[in-house]
């Protein structure tokens, strides 16, 4: 097969990393900018910690598995992921071998334009690559047993989707006659001997098992990929992750990004570098303030606790400032427009949301995360489980001090079971589909929603 070079792709982006990590530094040493003071032979030392480091950390991980379908947000998560490690490490290595930092900001400073170019060389390589296969280089010719309509959607998305490389030669079935269908799936193993052939792909809906595994033995006389496709389209989820219990292959269709342990760590730290940041520039002041504004107001506690849904449907004390006078209806009534409970001070604080400002406490705590579906009071929790279909499911993450739904607008109360709905169907897309990106885009989009106002803040 002409232009096959993808056993090499692993190693030309293990050498654009190197590289990348490497002219950062050395650049940084000869223009006077190093990380650390150059005395004696250090800089020798320190270069040698980020190279071995960088091996280790990536043999551990393996952040080069190179598919062919691949997701550009899946490829920056795993980048800023492995860029986080090797930080973790240098900060580490510093401060266990003395190294004297030129600046305290320096590291930061320097992994942030790391991972810039890393990102830039990562996202150009895999964007030339997928020009390149576009137009018919570094191609894989594929076969497709089993006619129906998963087989068709297959052959759909190989001649529309060009850039992943795939040449779609035909099917093979028994009960269909069209003239896309190359021959019968005994015809398989006569086909091969004069077609050469990289992938064959078995649409379980339309094969029987003794056939299966005979295309399968065919596959490995002659080094050829055989993949399953079962038909799981109606399923909600978009997380599917293969397991095995013994021999057994069990599919499970409820996996999500945030299964994966890489993620949590990921979120988790962005959750507390974030929060312990607000709390020392900003919270170290504006809660004083915001403290003697309430008790100038009204009698009463600063702080509002109340019992809420967390994650795996924990309860747990969700932190606000005080909004409203003293009152026994608060863990059953939610406040609406023109509430007489709400104080002055109280409803500057909501149209704001100033008053969430202390769950970036609960934040600290570990009980929620700076993004995240919002966490309802209990009695919501109740009524809104039974008449709302997978409404709990919302409660496979951390609760959020903000989430999808606010930066949309969807804030203040729920007058109706439609708008509850609509608040759970962005908590559940948020679930499916998240990635540190998409938190970045949530915090900024719910910034700008704030300074925009909403007639629905009270």
């Amino acid at each position: 097969m002409k232009y096959r070079f993808s056993r090499y792709l692993r190693f030309l982006i293990f050498l654009g990393d190197i590289l990348v990590l490497n002219g950062l530094f050395v650049t940084l040493y000869f223009t006077g900018h190093f990380v650390v003071d150059t005395w004696q032979r250090s800089w020798f030392l320190f270069l040698g910690i980020l190279n071995v480091s960088w091996l280790v950390i990536i043999f551990y991980t393996n952040p080069y598995k190179v598919s062919r379908v691949f997701n550009f947000v899946k490829i920056i998560g795993e980048i800023v992921y492995t860029v986080f490690q090797h930080f973790l490490v240098t900060c580490t290595a510093i401060y266990l071998l003395d190294f004297e930092l030129v600046h305290k900001w320096g590291p930061p400073l320097v992994y942030s334009v790391f991972l810039f170019f890393v990102l830039l060389w990562r996202l150009m390589f895999f964007y030339f690559l997928q020009i390149y296969r576009s137009r018919g280089y570094n191609f894989r010719s594929v076969v497709v047993i089993g006619y129906g309509a998963i087989s068709r959607q297959m052959e759909y998305f190989f001649k529309m989707h060009p850039e992943h490389g795939y040449r779609f030669m035909g099917f093979f079935d028994d009960g269909h006659t069209n003239p896309k269908i190359l021959g019968k799936v005994s015809e398989i193993e006569a086909y091969l001997k004069s077609n050469p052939t990289d992938e064959i792909y078995c649409c379980l809906p339309y094969i029987k098992y003794g056939a299966i595994k005979k295309i399968i033995d065919i596959g490995e006389e002659r080094f050829i990929k055989v993949k399953l496709i079962a038909d799981y389209r109606a399923f909600s989820f978009k997380g599917l992750e293969l397991e095995r219990y013994d021999h057994i292959p069990v599919l499970n269709v409820t996996s999500m990004p945030l299964d994966d342990r890489r993620n949590q760590v990921m979120k988790r730290a962005f959750d507390l570098i974030f929060s312990g940041f607000l709390t020392i520039i900003i919270f170290s002041w504006l809660f004083p303030l915001i403290a003697l504004a309430i008790k100038l107001d009204s009698r009463g506690p600063v702080f509002f606790r109340q019992r809420r849904t967390g994650q795996n449907n924990n309860e747990f004390w969700c932190l606000k400032f005080r909004t409203m006078q003293v009152n026994d209806q608060s863990d059953h009534q939610q406040a609406s427009r023109n509430d007489s409970r709400i104080t002055r001070i109280g409803n500057f604080l909501r149209k704001t949301s100033l008053d969430e400002l202390p769950q970036f406490l609960n934040v600290l705590g570990g009980e929620m995360s700076v993004v995240g579906p919002r966490p309802h009071m209990l009695k919501h929790t109740e009524e809104y489980s039974k008449v709302i279909g997978k409404f709990m499911a919302r409660h496979f993450v951390k609760p959020g001090v903000t989430g999808l739904a606010q930066s949309k607008g969807y804030r203040g109360e729920t007058k109706t079971i439609l708008d509850m709905k609509n608040r759970v169907k962005l908590d559940r897309f948020y679930i499916e589909n998240w990635s540190f990106l998409l938190d970045i885009k949530i915090i900024i989009q719910t910034v700008f929603e704030l300074l925009r106002g909403s007639e629905k803040a009270y």
